[in-house]
């Protein structure tokens, strides 16, 4: 069984590994942001806010303003997981990705 290396699917790869970094870094925000405060000048807050914040704004389009931002950066989290699972349809849609195919 001949597999494939992870450059010859980089187009798959790649963005699915970016959206994997923001979605685990928004639940990282999300479990943080329950002992930090929110101006808070720890590093590891602030590089987290630094990764989600751009997603977090797209996602306020389509959240509900009154929720808590913990709450947020949850609807965030799990717009990023179907983010990816639409991807990887679109990409088996397409003939791109083939059952067995690493």
């Amino acid at each position: 069984m001949q597999t494939a290396s992870f450059w010859s699917l980089w187009y798959f790869h790649v963005p699915n590994f970016i959206l994997a970094v923001v979605m685990y870094t928004m639940l990282g925000r999300a479990l943080l942001g329950l002992f930090v405060e929110h101006d808070s000048t720890n590093y590891i807050w602030r590089g987290f806010c630094a990764i989600t914040d751009p997603f977090l704004k797209v996602f306020a389009l389509v959240t509900p303003k009154a929720t808590a931002p913990v709450v947020q950066w949850l609807f965030g989290f799990v717009w990023l997981f179907w983010l990816r699972v639409l991807l990887l349809v679109v990409f088996f849609s397409l003939g791109i990705l083939r059952v067995g195919a690493a």
